[in-house]
């Protein structure tokens, strides 16, 4: 590849553009709004755009993997938070191993689905 990449950030949708806004900040994204229908959130060097853009087949077929340094730790923090509590829709899934390493999941207030993993050592 040409070029140093510098970061990737995906695109989502919202079936409620301002309930995803509040549920990403919750999470503990920053927001900077770019627009009335896009916003960046960021953690450190991660970000993503949030769009106010309603499109099923999208929404419903998007999944986001993240990488954290301590998926128990991350589970604690997420099962803490309460997000199901706050927004009825959003679900959490419990921590899973893998022959790779292990993941939970957290399903935003639209249905996108968030995977938050740490590999295991003979994966890095």
């Amino acid at each position: 590849m040409e070029g140093k990449a510098i970061s990737i950030r995906p695109f989502i949708g919202a079936t409620d553009f301002e309930v995803s806004s509040r549920f990403y900040k919750d999470l503990g994204f920053r927001e900077v709004a770019l627009s009335p229908a896009m916003s960046l959130f960021t953690t450190g060097k991660l970000g993503f755009y949030l769009q106010r853009a309603n499109v099923k087949d999208w929404i419903d077929n998007t999944m986001i993997f993240m990488e954290v340094d301590d998926v128990n730790g991350f589970w604690d923090y997420l099962t803490a938070l309460d997000l199901p509590g706050k927004y009825p829709s959003a679900r959490l899934g419990a921590i899973r191993t893998a022959d790779w390493g292990r993941e939970c999941f957290l399903h935003d207030p639209s249905g996108i689905l968030w995977h938050f993993g740490e590999f295991s050592a003979k994966t890095n």
